[in-house]
C-alpha cells in the first residue's frame, strides 16, 4: 500500500486524525522510508544488492582463465582468505541494525565462494567426484558430474549460515544450486549423456514442481520472506523447461497457454508476483505464435487481441468498483478447505 501525504490531508478533512497527528503520523513514515529495510524498494538497498551481485558474478559465471594460472593451491588460498575477510566483515555490519543488509548479503558472498574453495582444494589434490570437470569458469554453463562436490558443498555451507543468520537472499545460491545438483548428478545416476536435452527438461520440470511445493510449504509460516527466492527458482526450473519443449500440435500449445493463464490465477491467490510474470510471458509467447504462425494474414487478429485486452480492463474496472460484493459471493463458493491452504497475506 502506497500512502501519500495527501491521503493524510484526506484523513484530517473527513476528521478521521487531527492535523498534529497527520504531521507526526507522515513524519514516522518518512523516518521509516528512509531506513535499509530489507523488504523496501529503495535506492539504498539496490546499491546494497547490486554491489553483492556484482562481486558473486565476479567471482562465478564471470571467472576468467587467469586464475588458472595460480594453480588449484593458489586458487584454494586466495578463495578462503576472501570468504574469511567476507564472513568477518559480514559478522560486524550484520551486529547493527542500520546496516543488516549489507551484512546478511556479505554472508551470502561468503557462502558463494563455496564452489571456488572447493574447486581449489581439488584442482590442488586432483580428487574428484567423477572426471575432471575442467576450468572454473565452466561450472555454470556446463551439465558435469565433476561439479557435485562443489554444490553440494555450497548447499551446506548455505543451510549452515542461513541456521546461524536469519537472512532470506541465503536462500537463492541454495536453491540454485541445488537444481544445479539435479542437472549433474542424475545423468551420471541414469549413465546417460550429460547433454541429453530430453532428460534435463524431464529432470528440470521434476525439480521445478519439487521447489514450487516446498515453496508453499515455506510460504508465510515465518516473518521474513524466505520462500519468494523457492518460488524464484522454482519457476524457472519448471516454466524454461517447458517452454523450451517442441509442441507437437496447436492443442498442446493451447494447453501451454492454459498453463500459463493458470500461474496469473494462483499469484492472485497466493499473492506472488513472480508467478504472474512467468504466466504473463507464456501467454504472450502464446500470443505470439498465433499472430506469427496460425494468423500470419489475418487483418482481423490485432482487432481481436485488442478488444480482448480492452475487456480485460473493463473486467477489472468493474470488479475493482464491487470487489466487496464479487468476494462475497465467490467466497460462498470456495470450500472451508481451500481457503485453509491458501496463505495469509504478509504484513
Amino acid at each position: 500500500m502506497q500512502i501519500e501525504r495527501e491521503d493524510l490531508d484526506e484523513a484530517v478533512r473527513q476528521h478521521l486524525v487531527d492535523p498534529q497527528q497527520a504531521a507526526e503520523l507522515w513524519a514516522l513514515l518518512v523516518a521509516r522510508d528512509r531506513e535499509p529495510s530489507q523488504g523496501r524498494f529503495n535506492g539504498i538497498n539496490v546499491a546494497y544488492y547490486v554491489g553483492a551481485l556484482i562481486v558473486i558474478a565476479a567471482m562465478g559465471w564471470l571467472m576468467n582463465l587467469g586464475w588458472e594460472s595460480f594453480g588449484g593451491g593458489g586458487i584454494l588460498a586466495i578463495s578462503a582468505l576472501y570468504s574469511l575477510c567476507f564472513v568477518l566483515a559480514a559478522r560486524t555490519l550484520y551486529a547493527r541494525a542500520e546496516t543488516r543488509i549489507p551484512g546478511g548479503l556479505l554472508y551470502t558472498v561468503a557462502v558463494c565462494m563455496t564452489p571456488l574453495v572447493v574447486y581449489g582444494f581439488e584442482r590442488w589434490t586432483g580428487l574428484w567426484v567423477q572426471a575432471d570437470p575442467g576450468a572454473y569458469r565452466g561450472f555454470f554453463p556446463w551439465v558435469r558430474g565433476g561439479w557435485f562436490a562443489m554444490e553440494a558443498a555450497t548447499v551446506l555451507a548455505g543451510l549452515f549460515a542461513l541456521r546461524k543468520v536469519k537472512f532470506p537472499f541465503l536462500v537463492a545460491p541454495i536453491a540454485l544450486v541445488l537444481w544445479f545438483m539435479s542437472m549433474d548428478a542424475v545423468p551420471a545416476l541414469l549413465h546417460a549423456e550429460p547433454w541429453n536435452g530430453d532428460l534435463m527438461r524431464q529432470v528440470s520440470i521434476l525439480f521445478g514442481l519439487g521447489m514450487l511445493f516446498v515453496a508453499f510449504q515455506v510460504d508465510h509460516r515465518t516473518k521474513d520472506d524466505y520462500a519468494f527466492w523457492l518460488y524464484l527458482f522454482g519457476m524457472a526450473a519448471f516454466w524454461g523447461a517447458v517452454t523450451s519443449m517442441d509442441s507437437k500440435n496447436e492443442l498442446a500449445r493451447l494447453g501451454y497457454c492454459a498453463m500459463n493463464a493458470g500461474f496469473i490465477v494462483a499469484s492472485v491467490l497466493l499473492r506472488r508476483r513472480v508467478l504472474l510474470v512467468f504466466g504473463a510471458l507464456g501467454v504472450n509467447l502464446y500470443l505470439g505464435h498465433l499472430a506469427f504462425r496460425v494468423f500470419e494474414h489475418s487483418k482481423l487478429f490485432p482487432v481481436v487481441l485488442t478488444l480482448l485486452g480492452l475487456s480485460i480492463i473493463a473486467s477489472a474496472v468493474g470488479y475493482q468498483r464491487n470487489r466487496e460484493r464479487i468476494d462475497a459471493r465467490l467466497a460462498a463458493f470456495v470450500p472451508e478447505w481451500l481457503v485453509t491452504l491458501l496463505p495469509p497475506a504478509r504484513a
